[in-house]
Protein backbone atom coordinates (compact mmCIF):
# COMPACT_ATOMS: atom_id res chain seq x y z
CA UNK A 1 0.00 0.00 0.00
CA UNK A 2 1.58 3.33 -0.98
CA UNK A 3 2.12 5.80 1.80
CA UNK A 4 1.77 9.58 1.70
CA UNK A 5 4.92 11.58 2.05
CA UNK A 6 3.93 13.27 5.29
CA UNK A 7 2.63 12.07 8.61
CA UNK A 8 2.67 13.08 12.25
CA UNK A 9 5.13 10.82 14.10
CA UNK A 10 3.80 11.02 17.65
CA UNK A 11 2.21 8.32 19.77
CA UNK A 12 -1.05 10.25 19.95
CA UNK A 13 -1.14 10.66 16.18
CA UNK A 14 -0.40 6.96 15.65
CA UNK A 15 -3.25 5.89 17.92
CA UNK A 16 -5.54 8.41 16.17
CA UNK A 17 -5.08 6.65 12.82
CA UNK A 18 -8.26 5.02 11.49
CA UNK A 19 -8.91 1.67 13.25
CA UNK A 20 -5.53 1.83 15.04
CA UNK A 21 -6.78 2.15 18.62
CA UNK A 22 -9.26 -0.71 18.30
CA UNK A 23 -6.73 -3.04 16.69
CA UNK A 24 -4.02 -2.11 19.20
CA UNK A 25 -6.19 -2.70 22.27
CA UNK A 26 -7.50 -6.01 20.90
CA UNK A 27 -3.95 -7.13 20.14
CA UNK A 28 -2.86 -6.20 23.68
CA UNK A 29 -5.64 -8.34 25.14
CA UNK A 30 -4.60 -11.18 22.85
CA UNK A 31 -1.00 -10.84 24.03
CA UNK A 32 -2.10 -10.81 27.65
CA UNK A 33 -2.98 -14.51 27.51
CA UNK A 34 0.67 -15.34 26.71
CA UNK A 35 1.91 -13.20 29.59
CA UNK A 36 -0.56 -14.78 32.01
CA UNK A 37 0.00 -18.38 31.05
CA UNK A 38 3.46 -19.28 32.40
CA UNK A 39 2.75 -19.82 36.10
CA UNK A 40 -0.78 -21.30 35.77
CA UNK A 41 0.46 -23.80 33.18
CA UNK A 42 3.49 -24.86 35.18
CA UNK A 43 1.63 -25.13 38.49
CA UNK A 44 -1.40 -26.88 37.00
CA UNK A 45 0.88 -29.52 35.50
CA UNK A 46 2.78 -29.74 38.77
CA UNK A 47 -0.44 -30.28 40.75
CA UNK A 48 -1.50 -33.05 38.36
CA UNK A 49 1.86 -34.82 38.07
CA UNK A 50 3.24 -34.13 41.54
CA UNK A 51 6.59 -33.38 39.94
CA UNK A 52 8.25 -30.13 38.93
CA UNK A 53 10.55 -32.12 36.65
CA UNK A 54 7.68 -33.41 34.50
CA UNK A 55 5.82 -30.09 34.66
CA UNK A 56 8.94 -28.15 33.67
CA UNK A 57 9.73 -30.55 30.84
CA UNK A 58 6.21 -30.34 29.44
CA UNK A 59 6.17 -26.55 29.73
CA UNK A 60 9.58 -26.30 28.05
CA UNK A 61 8.54 -28.59 25.20
CA UNK A 62 5.34 -26.59 24.70
CA UNK A 63 7.38 -23.39 24.51
CA UNK A 64 9.82 -24.95 22.06
CA UNK A 65 7.02 -26.15 19.79
CA UNK A 66 5.40 -22.71 19.96
CA UNK A 67 8.66 -21.01 18.95
CA UNK A 68 9.59 -23.39 16.14
CA UNK A 69 6.15 -23.39 14.53
CA UNK A 70 5.63 -19.63 14.90
CA UNK A 71 6.61 -18.81 11.29
CA UNK A 72 4.33 -21.60 9.99
CA UNK A 73 1.33 -20.22 11.87
CA UNK A 74 2.18 -16.69 10.73
CA UNK A 75 2.33 -17.82 7.10
CA UNK A 76 -1.03 -19.55 7.53
CA UNK A 77 -2.69 -16.45 8.99
CA UNK A 78 -1.17 -14.26 6.29
CA UNK A 79 -2.53 -16.46 3.51
CA UNK A 80 -5.93 -17.51 4.85
CA UNK A 81 -8.38 -15.05 6.32
CA UNK A 82 -10.17 -17.58 8.54
CA UNK A 83 -6.99 -19.04 10.06
CA UNK A 84 -6.73 -16.55 12.95
CA UNK A 85 -10.10 -17.31 14.61
CA UNK A 86 -9.69 -21.04 13.93
CA UNK A 87 -6.29 -21.10 15.65
CA UNK A 88 -7.69 -19.09 18.57
CA UNK A 89 -10.66 -21.42 19.07
CA UNK A 90 -8.53 -24.57 18.88
CA UNK A 91 -5.93 -23.08 21.22
CA UNK A 92 -8.56 -22.01 23.76
CA UNK A 93 -10.25 -25.41 23.55
CA UNK A 94 -6.99 -27.22 24.25
CA UNK A 95 -6.20 -24.93 27.18
CA UNK A 96 -9.69 -25.52 28.55
CA UNK A 97 -9.29 -29.27 28.14
CA UNK A 98 -5.90 -29.09 29.84
CA UNK A 99 -7.38 -27.12 32.75
CA UNK A 100 -10.14 -29.72 33.17
CA UNK A 101 -7.67 -32.61 32.92
CA UNK A 102 -5.47 -31.08 35.62
CA UNK A 103 -8.46 -30.33 37.84
CA UNK A 104 -9.68 -33.96 37.79
CA UNK A 105 -6.14 -35.32 38.01
CA UNK A 106 -5.97 -37.34 34.81
CA UNK A 107 -2.84 -39.25 33.86
CA UNK A 108 0.20 -36.89 33.93
CA UNK A 109 1.37 -38.15 30.54
CA UNK A 110 -1.98 -37.14 29.03
CA UNK A 111 -1.87 -33.64 30.47
CA UNK A 112 1.75 -33.22 29.36
CA UNK A 113 0.78 -34.24 25.82
CA UNK A 114 -2.13 -31.78 25.87
CA UNK A 115 0.24 -29.00 26.93
CA UNK A 116 2.66 -29.76 24.09
CA UNK A 117 -0.21 -30.05 21.59
CA UNK A 118 -1.53 -26.65 22.70
CA UNK A 119 1.89 -25.22 21.83
CA UNK A 120 1.15 -25.93 18.16
CA UNK A 121 -1.76 -23.47 17.91
CA UNK A 122 -1.07 -20.07 19.59
CA UNK A 123 -2.17 -17.35 17.11
CA UNK A 124 0.65 -15.02 15.97
CA UNK A 125 -0.75 -11.79 17.37
CA UNK A 126 2.56 -9.89 17.64
CA UNK A 127 3.82 -10.48 14.06
CA UNK A 128 0.33 -9.85 12.68
CA UNK A 129 -0.10 -6.55 14.53
CA UNK A 130 3.28 -5.30 13.38
CA UNK A 131 2.37 -6.11 9.78
CA UNK A 132 -0.88 -4.21 10.23
CA UNK A 133 0.97 -1.16 11.54
CA UNK A 134 2.80 -1.11 8.22
CA UNK A 135 -0.57 -0.85 6.48
CA UNK A 136 -2.02 1.77 8.81
CA UNK A 137 0.76 4.36 9.02
CA UNK A 138 1.41 7.24 6.65
CA UNK A 139 5.21 7.25 6.46
CA UNK A 140 8.41 5.75 7.86
CA UNK A 141 8.45 8.14 10.81
CA UNK A 142 5.01 6.99 11.88
CA UNK A 143 6.03 3.36 11.37
CA UNK A 144 9.01 3.78 13.72
CA UNK A 145 6.75 5.42 16.28
CA UNK A 146 4.07 2.74 15.94
CA UNK A 147 6.50 -0.17 16.21
CA UNK A 148 8.18 1.41 19.23
CA UNK A 149 4.82 1.88 20.96
CA UNK A 150 3.82 -1.67 20.09
CA UNK A 151 7.07 -3.16 21.40
CA UNK A 152 6.95 -1.13 24.62
CA UNK A 153 3.35 -2.17 25.23
CA UNK A 154 4.22 -5.81 24.55
CA UNK A 155 7.13 -5.63 27.00
CA UNK A 156 4.82 -4.17 29.62
CA UNK A 157 2.25 -6.93 29.10
CA UNK A 158 4.88 -9.65 29.42
CA UNK A 159 6.31 -8.00 32.54
CA UNK A 160 2.93 -7.69 34.28
CA UNK A 161 1.47 -10.95 33.01
CA UNK A 162 3.37 -13.29 35.36
CA UNK A 163 2.38 -11.13 38.34
CA UNK A 164 -1.30 -11.28 37.39
CA UNK A 165 -0.99 -14.99 36.65
CA UNK A 166 0.47 -15.56 40.11
CA UNK A 167 -2.41 -13.70 41.74
CA UNK A 168 -4.91 -15.80 39.79
CA UNK A 169 -3.25 -19.01 40.95
CA UNK A 170 -3.39 -17.87 44.58
CA UNK A 171 -7.02 -16.70 44.28
CA UNK A 172 -8.65 -19.56 42.36
CA UNK A 173 -6.04 -22.29 41.87
CA UNK A 174 -3.85 -23.18 38.92
CA UNK A 175 -6.37 -25.19 36.81
CA UNK A 176 -9.02 -22.48 37.14
CA UNK A 177 -6.42 -19.81 36.30
CA UNK A 178 -5.58 -21.77 33.16
CA UNK A 179 -9.29 -21.77 32.26
CA UNK A 180 -9.28 -17.97 32.68
CA UNK A 181 -6.38 -17.80 30.23
CA UNK A 182 -8.45 -19.81 27.72
CA UNK A 183 -11.28 -17.30 28.14
CA UNK A 184 -8.88 -14.39 27.56
CA UNK A 185 -7.78 -16.09 24.34
CA UNK A 186 -11.36 -16.27 23.07
CA UNK A 187 -12.22 -12.69 24.03
CA UNK A 188 -8.95 -11.15 22.84
CA UNK A 189 -8.78 -12.84 19.48
CA UNK A 190 -12.53 -12.50 18.97
CA UNK A 191 -12.16 -8.72 19.33
CA UNK A 192 -9.10 -8.73 17.08
CA UNK A 193 -10.95 -10.68 14.38
CA UNK A 194 -13.84 -8.21 14.52
CA UNK A 195 -11.44 -5.26 14.36
CA UNK A 196 -9.74 -6.76 11.31
CA UNK A 197 -13.06 -7.18 9.55
CA UNK A 198 -14.05 -3.60 10.30
CA UNK A 199 -10.72 -2.23 9.10
CA UNK A 200 -10.59 -4.53 6.04
CA UNK A 201 -6.86 -4.98 6.60
CA UNK A 202 -6.54 -8.76 6.48
CA UNK A 203 -3.49 -9.51 4.36
CA UNK A 204 -3.91 -12.42 1.98
CA UNK A 205 -1.47 -13.46 -0.71
CA UNK A 206 -2.93 -13.92 -4.16
CA UNK A 207 -3.40 -17.47 -5.32
CA UNK A 208 -0.68 -18.71 -7.59
CA UNK A 209 1.86 -16.27 -6.19
CA UNK A 210 5.09 -18.03 -5.35
CA UNK A 211 6.04 -18.00 -1.68
CA UNK A 212 9.39 -16.43 -0.92
CA UNK A 213 11.63 -17.24 1.98
CA UNK A 214 11.61 -13.97 3.99
CA UNK A 215 15.09 -14.72 5.38
CA UNK A 216 16.72 -15.08 1.99
CA UNK A 217 18.12 -12.00 0.30
CA UNK A 218 16.47 -9.54 2.69
CA UNK A 219 19.05 -9.11 5.45
CA UNK A 220 16.51 -10.19 8.09
CA UNK A 221 18.63 -13.19 9.03
CA UNK A 222 21.50 -10.99 10.26
CA UNK A 223 19.12 -9.04 12.50
CA UNK A 224 17.65 -12.31 13.79
CA UNK A 225 21.15 -13.47 14.80
CA UNK A 226 21.58 -10.37 16.96
CA UNK A 227 18.13 -10.80 18.48
CA UNK A 228 19.01 -14.40 19.34
CA UNK A 229 22.23 -13.24 20.99
CA UNK A 230 20.48 -10.51 23.00
CA UNK A 231 17.86 -12.95 24.32
CA UNK A 232 20.49 -15.56 25.15
CA UNK A 233 22.53 -12.94 26.99
CA UNK A 234 19.56 -11.92 29.13
CA UNK A 235 18.78 -15.52 30.08
CA UNK A 236 22.40 -16.24 31.00
CA UNK A 237 22.64 -13.15 33.17
CA UNK A 238 19.34 -13.94 34.91
CA UNK A 239 20.69 -17.38 35.89
CA UNK A 240 23.91 -15.79 37.14
CA UNK A 241 22.06 -13.14 39.15
CA UNK A 242 19.87 -15.71 40.90
CA UNK A 243 22.92 -17.83 41.74
CA UNK A 244 24.92 -14.85 43.01
CA UNK A 245 22.39 -12.78 44.98
CA UNK A 246 19.17 -14.78 45.34
CA UNK A 247 15.65 -14.47 44.01
CA UNK A 248 14.74 -11.10 45.56
CA UNK A 249 17.65 -9.25 43.98
CA UNK A 250 17.10 -11.19 40.75
CA UNK A 251 13.48 -10.03 40.65
CA UNK A 252 14.46 -6.39 41.08
CA UNK A 253 17.17 -6.62 38.40
CA UNK A 254 14.82 -8.38 35.98
CA UNK A 255 12.38 -5.52 36.49
CA UNK A 256 15.14 -3.07 35.55
CA UNK A 257 15.58 -4.89 32.25
CA UNK A 258 11.87 -4.46 31.52
CA UNK A 259 11.95 -0.80 32.56
CA UNK A 260 14.96 -0.18 30.34
CA UNK A 261 13.19 -1.85 27.44
CA UNK A 262 10.06 0.25 27.75
CA UNK A 263 11.95 3.54 28.21
CA UNK A 264 14.40 2.77 25.43
CA UNK A 265 11.68 1.78 23.01
CA UNK A 266 9.58 4.87 23.71
CA UNK A 267 12.59 7.18 23.41
CA UNK A 268 13.63 5.59 20.12
CA UNK A 269 10.17 5.99 18.65
CA UNK A 270 9.95 9.71 19.40
CA UNK A 271 13.09 10.79 17.55
CA UNK A 272 14.39 10.81 14.01
CA UNK A 273 17.70 8.98 13.89
CA UNK A 274 20.53 9.50 11.46
CA UNK A 275 22.38 6.66 9.80
CA UNK A 276 21.22 3.77 7.67
CA UNK A 277 18.67 1.45 9.25
CA UNK A 278 20.71 -1.63 8.35
CA UNK A 279 23.56 -0.57 10.68
CA UNK A 280 21.45 0.22 13.75
CA UNK A 281 21.21 -3.41 14.95
CA UNK A 282 25.02 -3.61 14.92
CA UNK A 283 25.33 -0.46 17.03
CA UNK A 284 22.74 -1.73 19.50
CA UNK A 285 24.41 -5.13 19.76
CA UNK A 286 27.78 -3.48 20.43
CA UNK A 287 26.26 -1.27 23.14
CA UNK A 288 24.69 -4.28 24.81
CA UNK A 289 27.98 -6.22 24.76
CA UNK A 290 29.83 -3.26 26.26
CA UNK A 291 27.24 -2.93 29.02
CA UNK A 292 27.75 -6.52 30.18
CA UNK A 293 31.46 -5.87 30.70
CA UNK A 294 30.78 -3.54 33.65
CA UNK A 295 29.60 -6.19 36.15
CA UNK A 296 32.28 -8.54 34.78
CA UNK A 297 34.93 -6.15 36.09
CA UNK A 298 33.28 -5.40 39.45
CA UNK A 299 30.80 -7.81 41.01
CA UNK A 300 28.15 -5.51 42.43
CA UNK A 301 24.34 -5.57 42.15
CA UNK A 302 24.29 -1.88 41.21
CA UNK A 303 26.49 -2.48 38.18
CA UNK A 304 24.48 -5.55 37.24
CA UNK A 305 21.36 -3.39 37.42
CA UNK A 306 22.94 -0.74 35.20
CA UNK A 307 23.95 -3.43 32.71
CA UNK A 308 20.43 -4.88 32.61
CA UNK A 309 18.87 -1.43 32.28
CA UNK A 310 21.10 -0.72 29.27
CA UNK A 311 20.59 -4.22 27.89
CA UNK A 312 16.81 -3.85 28.15
CA UNK A 313 16.89 -0.59 26.22
CA UNK A 314 19.19 -2.04 23.55
CA UNK A 315 17.13 -5.23 23.27
CA UNK A 316 13.76 -3.53 22.73
CA UNK A 317 15.19 -1.01 20.28
CA UNK A 318 16.95 -3.88 18.49
CA UNK A 319 13.58 -5.59 18.12
CA UNK A 320 12.03 -2.38 16.77
CA UNK A 321 14.79 -1.97 14.17
CA UNK A 322 14.40 -5.62 13.17
CA UNK A 323 10.68 -5.06 12.62
CA UNK A 324 11.47 -1.92 10.62
CA UNK A 325 13.78 -3.97 8.41
CA UNK A 326 10.99 -6.50 7.90
CA UNK A 327 8.65 -3.77 6.67
CA UNK A 328 11.32 -2.19 4.47
CA UNK A 329 12.76 -5.32 2.84
CA UNK A 330 10.25 -8.15 2.93
CA UNK A 331 7.55 -8.18 0.22
CA UNK A 332 3.96 -7.80 1.36
CA UNK A 333 2.47 -11.22 1.92
CA UNK A 334 5.54 -12.51 3.78
CA UNK A 335 6.00 -9.85 6.46
CA UNK A 336 4.02 -11.60 9.18
CA UNK A 337 6.09 -14.74 8.65
CA UNK A 338 9.32 -12.69 8.72
CA UNK A 339 8.25 -11.01 11.96
CA UNK A 340 7.52 -14.43 13.43
CA UNK A 341 11.08 -15.50 12.59
CA UNK A 342 12.33 -12.58 14.72
CA UNK A 343 10.15 -13.82 17.60
CA UNK A 344 11.40 -17.38 17.08
CA UNK A 345 15.00 -16.18 17.22
CA UNK A 346 14.28 -14.41 20.51
CA UNK A 347 12.57 -17.43 22.08
CA UNK A 348 15.24 -19.88 20.96
CA UNK A 349 17.94 -17.51 22.22
CA UNK A 350 16.25 -17.30 25.62
CA UNK A 351 16.08 -21.10 25.90
CA UNK A 352 19.69 -21.50 24.76
CA UNK A 353 20.92 -18.83 27.16
CA UNK A 354 19.19 -20.41 30.16
CA UNK A 355 20.82 -23.77 29.41
CA UNK A 356 24.30 -22.29 28.85
CA UNK A 357 23.96 -20.03 31.87
CA UNK A 358 23.28 -23.00 34.10
CA UNK A 359 26.38 -24.81 32.82
CA UNK A 360 28.57 -21.72 33.26
CA UNK A 361 27.33 -21.12 36.81
CA UNK A 362 27.90 -24.74 37.84
CA UNK A 363 31.36 -25.09 36.31
CA UNK A 364 32.90 -21.62 36.61
CA UNK A 365 30.74 -19.49 38.90
CA UNK A 366 27.88 -16.98 38.70
CA UNK A 367 29.98 -13.97 37.73
CA UNK A 368 31.45 -15.76 34.72
CA UNK A 369 28.16 -15.29 32.87
CA UNK A 370 28.95 -11.62 32.17
CA UNK A 371 32.13 -12.09 30.08
CA UNK A 372 30.56 -15.14 28.43
CA UNK A 373 27.50 -13.06 27.53
CA UNK A 374 29.66 -10.24 26.16
CA UNK A 375 31.67 -12.77 24.15
CA UNK A 376 28.52 -14.33 22.72
CA UNK A 377 27.25 -10.93 21.62
CA UNK A 378 30.59 -10.17 19.98
CA UNK A 379 30.34 -13.43 18.01
CA UNK A 380 26.80 -12.55 16.93
CA UNK A 381 27.99 -9.07 15.98
CA UNK A 382 30.76 -10.55 13.84
CA UNK A 383 28.36 -12.90 12.04
CA UNK A 384 25.81 -10.17 11.48
CA UNK A 385 28.46 -7.66 10.41
CA UNK A 386 29.83 -10.06 7.80
CA UNK A 387 26.32 -10.60 6.42
CA UNK A 388 25.57 -6.85 6.28
CA UNK A 389 28.93 -6.13 4.60
CA UNK A 390 28.40 -8.88 2.07
CA UNK A 391 24.94 -7.58 1.24
CA UNK A 392 26.34 -4.07 0.83
CA UNK A 393 29.12 -5.25 -1.49
CA UNK A 394 26.67 -7.24 -3.62
CA UNK A 395 24.40 -4.20 -3.90
CA UNK A 396 27.33 -2.01 -5.02
CA UNK A 397 28.42 -4.55 -7.64
CA UNK A 398 24.91 -4.86 -9.03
Amino acid sequence: MPRPDQGSATYRAVLALPHARRLFLAAMLGRLCYGLMGLPLLLALRADAGSYALAGTATGLAGLVTALLGPVRARLVERHRAALPVLAVVYAALLGALALACAVRLAPVLTACLAVLAGVFPPPVGPLMRTLWGRLVADEGQLQCALSLDTAAESTVFALGPVLGGYLVVAIGAPAALAVVAAVVLVGFGLLTQALRGAELTIVVKRGERRRNPLRGTGIGSAAVLVLGAAAGLSMVEVGVVAAWGTVVAGVLAMLFSVGGVLGGLLYGRRRWRGALQYRPLVLGAAGAAGYLLPALLHAPALAGAALLLAGACCDVLLVTAYQLVDARVPEGSRTEAGAWINTAYNLGAAFGAAVGGVVVDRVGPFAVYPVTAGLLVVCLALSGVAVTRRRVVALIQ
